[in-house]
């Protein structure tokens, strides 16, 4: 029988592997991998089994109510009608989605038309090869990955296209069933996670299991998985949520011209705002390779769900309060449209040249930076020569570029992108601002959970780096 002390030992060896094989540290001939490693006790995260339960009920009923409130309370939020019982609200709510969020025949068709094409073009279309961080488990191998977010992007919007203009599918249909398709991809949200947890069981790719099937389920089993050369963590993270706001923003701009004849400076705006987001990560699907994410997360509910169902169906309410009403209700002045261009372009400006400092950085110090020219690349992306604390670890904290000003400035550009998209809308619904809302709680939590590891993995290096970088999100604020 295994001691506690070995026990923890092992993981204590475990998170050295893993940290240096993510600091690209890692030396096959000086660090030997144990399978057991890979598993043994673990440390809950998001609550728990009962945290994970709740979540996993809890964020389809609050898309669902979300829809409710767009499509049955004018975008405002609502509760009990007078004299009415939660249970009674509960049931209105239930018949209000079997009345118009039933997932029909046409929404599959949509949904898993959209998933597998794109599934398709990543393969087929033109790209290039990166490799990812050495793997403990499998000898250090390095595995690689195929990009091709940009041409996969820029050949969907002009499929996209050519279907609206010639009749064979118009693109506002996706908000016309929104609903439905919503409900559709909540459910392909369980049913991906399913097949993926059993598959790693049977296929004994399942790897640091707790043995609570509740928790191993909402975390995640496999490391990698992959369908032929598609990477699927990469695929969902990339493709699915973004791309999805992008089209429905474009949808709403054809909708409203449809309808209207022109389009309004609040739906170009919308449009402005997701193609930034979207082409971003399309642009930088390689510096994603050797992220933590990629490399350490494991696949399961909470990353399959929430990227293709939560994100795309709930950051949307800025595109769906647009497009559901007269331009004329949430015209803003000109001084106003004028500085939220301004604000989200400057705020775009330093999280892409934030994250394009940080990821150029981790390539610099293992000497395969490559600069790549897609559109757009932006002045002091890219920090020459860096400042930055040689660790004892042998890993490097980057203390120059945005990052000497701010430790999280990346999350700041961040967040004032998503709440431009709120405001764009005016103040006339909550629903919006839940894109806003919900990330800045998100990042506060990760922020703690990042700064946590942090000082355990660097110890007297972190407070030397706390010293040299002191602020968090705004310089010399806060």
């Amino acid at each position: 029988m295994v001691s506690s002390a070995e026990i923890g030992k092992k993981k204590d060896q475990a998170k050295a592997v893993a940290d240096a094989a993510a600091e690209g540290t890692a030396d096959s001939k000086e660090v030997r991998y144990d399978p057991t490693m890979m598993n043994g006790p673990v440390e809950y995260e998001f609550g728990g089994p009962i945290g994970n339960i709740a979540m996993m009920f809890g964020f389809p009923a609050l898309m669902w109510y979300m829809w409710a409130c767009y499509k049955h309370n004018n975008c405002q939020l609502m509760g009990p009608a007078d004299g009415e019982s939660v249970v009674e609200f509960v049931k209105r709510i239930y018949g209000y989605v079997l009345e118009g969020a039933y997932p029909t025949r046409q929404a599959w068709k949509i949904e898993w038309g959209f998933l597998l094409f794109q599934l398709a073009i990543s393969v087929v279309l033109p790209g290039f090869w990166t490799e990812g961080q050495p793997v403990p488990h499998l000898g250090f191998k390095k595995l690689k990955y195929f990009c091709n977010a940009v041409a996969s992007f820029y050949f969907s919007i002009a499929v996209s296209l050519a279907l609206h203009f010639t009749g064979i599918f118009p693109l506002y249909t996706i908000i016309d069933k929104f609903g439905e398709i919503m409900s559709v991809a909540i459910i392909s949200g369980f049913l991906i996670s399913f097949a993926v947890y059993f598959r790693a069981l049977a296929d004994g790719t399942a790897v640091r299991m707790s043995g609570n099937h509740i928790y191993d389920f909402f975390m995640g089993a496999p490391l990698y998985p992959r369908i032929g050369i598609v990477d699927l963590k990469l695929f969902f993270e990339v493709r699915l949520p973004w791309f999805t706001l992008f089209f429905l923003s474009l949808a709403a701009v054809l909708k409203q011209y449809e309808e209207y004849g022109y389009i309004s400076n609040q739906a170009w705006f919308g449009m402005y705002g997701t193609w930034l987001y979207a082409n971003a990560c399309a642009k930088g699907e390689e510096l994603i390779v050797p992220s933590w994410d990629m490399f350490y997360e494991k696949f399961g509910f909470m990353l399959i769900f929430w990227n293709i169902a939560g994100v795309p169906f709930t950051y949307c309410f800025n595109t769906l309060y647009i497009a559901s009403r007269d331009p004329a209700e949430y015209r803003g002045s000109i001084q106003w449209n004028v500085f939220l261009w301004v604000l989200i372009s400057v705020a775009y400006y330093f999280f892409d040249t934030a994250n394009g400092q940080k990821n150029s950085f981790r390539q610099q110090m293992k000497g395969n930076f490559k600069r790549r020219n897609t559109f757009p690349q932006l002045p002091y992306q890219v920090v020459s020569n860096p400042d930055y604390i040689k660790c004892k670890n042998g890993s490097t904290l980057l203390t120059d570029g945005w990052f000497k000003y701010a430790r999280k400035a990346h999350y700041t550009a961040d967040f004032t992108q998503n709440l431009c998209w709120a405001l764009n809308t005016g103040f006339n619904s909550p629903l919006p601002y839940f894109y806003p809302f919900f990330f800045f709680c998100m990042i506060l939590h990760r922020t703690a959970r990042d700064f946590d590891k942090c000082e355990k993995k660097y110890g007297e290096d972190w407070e030397e780096y706390k010293r040299r970088c002191p602020y968090i999100f705004i310089p010399y604020v806060f």
